[in-house]
């Protein structure tokens, strides 16, 4: 049996004879003798294997012709054509007709949490790639600590961060590193002299060393929280109501001093804390009301007082200086009779006799 058989440009025909691949047939008319099976291919497309592909390739022209892949358990491998990302190659064999695209591929070993290999960013949000790798994100503002296998590795700065997804276990801690507000509200305290009060305490702080914070120390927040109370609460309890009232400015001040060596160790350091409110129980406001009121009192007497001695005074002064001279007697004697004169309204004269002297002895008598 005699057939003619015509390999269009861009393919490959495959002649088996007996389910054993025996020729290979590129571009152009062939002659065929016996009784042969020609299997034709687009070598635009993947080469798929009708037989078993190792058997294949002993075939030297075949094997010339093709890229073959070998992808292991534990790997993948991505293809590129013409410099463009195509597919995901998972284990197994693979061939590819070479020549009429540019095929590259990048091995990944993807047993391992790391991605090495020379892969660019963007793409392990392809779709396709998504799958097999892990995306951990760190703001601008954050600091953050990698962990493998349950172990520190060390610090990451921000930005994503990928990994091959697989059993190793891969955990990222973050932590705000921006100045932060602690707030201690409605502490209920007592007073050296045993006066009760609440106040209402605030500390402004900042993560300084990720490493302490997150793993030397659980809940570093909560352990800031009860440093904070405690040094308040003794703080307050070395005082009486008075002398707390008179050093309300300076309590922020010298609760940070003696707190500053531990909250150190918590990695934090806080730049500035205070009082925001100093409550009282309503008896003690009365207390205070009453004694504020006393307070007032006296300050008023006493002012009155020293008014009324430095008037007293002014007059001794004055009298001495009228006994002294006649001349400032008669002055001071006008200065009455003009201010007596000025509240008559009229001035009425009975009987005969001399007018100016009887207004004389009105006045200067």
């Amino acid at each position: 049996m005699i057939n003619n058989v015509n390999i269009k440009a861009y393919k490959v025909g495959l002649v088996f004879k007996n389910n054993k691949l025996v020729n290979v047939l590129q571009e152009g008319n062939h002659w065929l003798f016996g009784n042969n099976n020609v299997l034709i291919y687009d070598m635009v497309l993947p080469f798929v294997a009708p037989v078993e592909l190792n058997i294949l390739l002993q075939n030297e022209t075949l094997a010339s012709l093709l890229d073959v892949v070998e992808v292991a358990d534990g790997e993948i491998v991505l293809q590129f054509v013409n410099g463009n990302f195509k597919e995901i190659l998972t284990a197994g064999r693979y061939a590819f007709w070479k020549g009429l695209v540019k095929n590259e591929f990048v091995k990944a070993d993807i047993s391992k949490p790391e991605i090495t290999e020379d892969i660019a960013t963007m793409l392990f949000e392809n779709v396709r790639i998504r799958p097999y790798t892990r995306r951990f994100q760190v703001m601008a503002y954050e600091k953050a600590l990698l962990f493998k296998n349950g172990t520190l590795v060390g610090e990451l700065a921000a930005g994503n961060h990928y990994f091959w997804n697989n059993s190793i276990p891969i955990e990222v801690k973050t932590v705000d590193a921006r100045q932060q507000q602690l707030e201690i509200p409605g502490q209920e305290l007592l007073t050296k002299d045993k006066a009760a009060l609440r106040i209402n305490f605030f500390a402004r702080y900042q993560v300084t060393n990720v490493v302490k914070a997150l793993v030397e120390n659980k809940d570093f927040e909560k352990q800031l929280y009860v440093q904070m109370q405690l040094a308040l609460r003794a703080f307050t309890g070395s005082y009486t109501l008075d002398e707390l009232l008179g050093r309300k400015d300076t309590i922020a001040q010298e609760i940070l001093t003696n707190t500053e060596a531990k909250i150190a160790e918590l990695g934090l350091v806080v730049f500035d804390a205070g009082i925001r409110d100093v409550i009282l129980p309503g008896d003690m406001k009365e207390i205070m009301n009453q004694v504020l009121v006393a307070e007032k009192k006296a300050q008023a007497n006493s002012i009155m007082r020293r008014e009324e001695t430095a008037a007293t005074r002014s007059l001794l002064n004055t009298a001495k200086l009228m006994e002294e001279n006649e001349v400032l007697w008669k002055l001071k004697e006008m200065e009455y009779v003009e201010k007596i004169a000025d509240r008559i309204g009229e001035i009425t004269i009975s009987g005969g006799g001399n007018i100016i002297g009887q207004l004389k002895e009105i006045f200067i008598k």
